[in-house]
């Protein structure tokens, strides 16, 4: 199968799970009616089943919760930092969005989860994350604490390590979350999307939530 081929029917797996995962997550307003004027996606079940509690570690080697990822406006991508082509694409998109906003005196955060914690350690993602953008949080953790994240917010992938167990490719998810304080998961943002009219929809849920 080729890459894009397989890009196609991962995204489109992307409604079913997000329909059958999901996680409680407190202060959750992701679908409030003031957002609907900004909304552009649907979500199986509402947009209250995506995320969840998790503990994981930074790029710096901290150990960090959801709520302090999560304090501001948030960009959240699953990838991994081998990826030929798809993820640093995606990562350099969200990074270009988050600086639009900032021009606009709007602070947002790309945040970057590993969906490959056995080769991206600390130290790779810092390198990572620092090409990106210099306020990217990116995180990684064990095995068992990527694969729990993954499924509270409805994200498939599947590692290809069986015939080489260092130079392999992860299946993934493409899709980006926009994630406010308080409200949780308001937006999924497909992959196809320009930086300016993320960075557009973006602002446009934060100046809602100003108005709720």
């Amino acid at each position: 199968m080729n890459k894009d081929k397989r890009i196609l029917i991962l995204g489109s797996l992307a409604a079913v799970l997000l329909l059958l995962t999901g996680g409680l997550w407190l202060s959750r307003d992701g679908g409030n009616p003031g957002f609907a004027e900004c909304r552009k996606s649907t979500i199986a079940g509402g947009f209250d089943r995506l995320g969840g509690p998790f503990t994981l570690t930074d790029q710096h080697g901290a150990r960090v919760t959801e709520a302090q990822v999560f304090a501001k406006p948030s960009l959240l991508y699953f990838g991994y930092t081998y990826c030929p082509d798809i993820c640093p694409l995606d990562a350099a998109r969200n990074a270009e969005a988050a600086s639009i906003l900032e021009a606009g005196g709007i602070e947002v955060t790309p945040v970057f989860i590993s969906v490959d914690p056995k080769r991206d350690t600390p130290p790779v993602l810092n390198d990572f994350a620092q090409a990106m953008h210099e306020r990217m949080i990116a995180l990684t953790g064990t095995p068992e604490e990527i694969a729990a994240v993954s499924k509270s917010w409805g994200n498939y992938y599947r590692i290809n390590d069986q015939d080489d167990p260092e130079n392999y490719l992860v299946d993934h998810m493409t899709n980006t979350y926009l994630v406010m304080p308080g409200s949780g998961a308001v937006e999924l943002f497909d992959r196809n999307l320009a930086p300016q009219d993320m960075a557009n929809q973006t602002a446009c849920f934060i100046n809602a939530a100003k108005r709720i």
